[in-house]
C-alpha cells in the first residue's frame, strides 16, 4: 500500500545541497555543485564589495550581507534556491560594518554578528525565514572583527576566533535555536583571524585556516564543543570562505597565502570532518575577502 500523507503536510527543504562563493576582491560568484565541483565565474550582481559575510535562510536560500566597497555598508543580496543572486535589497538594516561573521540557526533563519567599523563590534542582526534583516541586537561577548561562524547541532550556531582591540583571539560564542548569542567561551586551538567555517555531517562544524597564514582546523561537536587543533591540509591561507554542499559535506575555497599570493584553491571536507588535499583543478577567479553559503 502507498503511505498515507496528511493533506496539510509540507515537503521539507532539501538542505545544504549546493553552495555559492561570492563577492570579494573580484566581483564574481561561483556555484558549487552537490559533488563539490566549483563552476565558472558568473558576473557579479549588486554592489561590489569585500569582507562581508553570508549564510543560509529559509531552508534552501542564502544571503550575502555587509562588507566594504571603499566605505562600510549594510547592503544585502538574497540568493534564490537555484543560486541566482538578486540585486541589492532596497532597504538596509543595521550598523554598517565589515569583517563580520554569519551562520544559520533555527533550521531556517540566519544571523550576522560582530565585525568592525570605527571600532570592534559585537552586535547582531537576525535574518527571518523570508530573508528580512532585523535591527541591531545589543552585542554579547567580546567585540571583534574577522571571526568565522557555522551551524552545529542541526539548529544552532557558533561564532569563533577573530581579532579584538589587542590581537587575535580564540574564544567562541554559541547561538541558540532562537538566535540568542551566549557569553564568551574560553578559546580552544590557535588564536587567529581571517579564517572560515562551515557545517558538515548534518550536525557538526569545522573552523579552518586563517591568519599566519595557517591550515589548521578545529572541529565543532553537535553540542558546540570545539576540539584542539588538527594538523593542516592544503595551501596555508587566510581571508578565504567556506560553505556546505551535498547536504553533509563542506568546502573551503580561495583566499590569500603569503607565499602563494591570491589563490583559487579549494579543499573538500568529508562528512566526517576530514579535509582533503588541494583540488587539482579549480574554476574561477583567484580572490580573497569573499563570502560563501549553501542553498537548495
Amino acid at each position: 500500500m502507498f503511505p498515507i500523507i496528511p493533506a496539510n503536510s509540507v515537503t521539507a527543504a532539501s538542505g545544504n545541497d549546493e553552495g555559492i562563493f561570492g563577492f570579494g576582491s573580484s566581483y564574481v560568484t561561483n556555484l558549487v555543485s552537490n559533488t563539490g565541483v566549483v563552476a565558472s565565474d558568473v558576473a557579479g550582481v549588486g554592489t561590489d564589495r569585500s569582507y562581508g559575510a553570508a549564510c543560509e535562510y529559509g531552508g534552501d536560500k542564502g544571503i550575502f550581507g555587509y562588507g566594504s566597497n571603499g566605505g562600510y555598508t549594510a547592503i544585502t543580496n538574497l540568493v534564490s534556491n537555484t543560486g541566482v543572486v538578486a540585486s541589492d535589497q532596497a532597504a538596509t538594516t543595521g550598523t554598517v560594518r565589515q569583517a563580520l561573521g554569519a551562520c544559520e540557526y533555527g533550521g531556517d533563519k540566519g544571523i550576522f554578528a560582530y565585525g568592525a567599523s570605527a571600532v570592534y563590534l559585537s552586535m547582531s542582526n537576525l535574518v527571518s525565514n523570508a530573508g528580512v534583516v532585523a535591527s541591531d541586537v545589543a552585542g554579547v561577548g567580546t567585540g571583534r572583527s574577522q571571526p568565522a561562524a557555522c551551524e552545529y547541532g542541526g539548529d544552532k550556531g557558533i561564532f569563533g576566533y577573530g581579532r579584538d582591540a589587542a590581537d587575535s583571539v580564540s574564544m567562541t560564542n554559541l547561538v541558540s535555536n532562537a538566535g540568542v548569542i551566549a557569553s564568551d567561551v574560553a578559546g580552544v586551538g590557535t588564536a587567529r583571524r581571517e579564517l572560515a567555517a562551515c557545517s558538515y555531517g548534518s550536525d557538526t562544524g569545522i573552523f579552518g585556516y586563517g591568519s599566519g597564514p595557517i591550515a589548521e582546523t578545529n572541529l565543532v561537536s553537535n553540542t558546540g564543543v570545539v576540539s584542539s587543533d588538527v594538523a593542516g591540509v592544503g595551501t596555508t591561507r587566510r581571508i578565504l570562505a567556506a560553505c556546505e554542499y551535498g547536504q553533509d559535506k563542506g568546502i573551503f575555497g580561495f583566499g590569500y597565502g603569503n607565499g602563494a599570493g591570491i589563490v583559487a584553491v579549494t579543499n573538500l571536507v568529508s562528512n566526517t570532518g576530514v579535509v582533503a588535499s588541494d583540488q587539482a583543478a579549480v574554476t574561477g577567479t583567484a580572490r580573497y575577502g569573499l563570502s560563501a553559503c549553501s542553498f537548495n
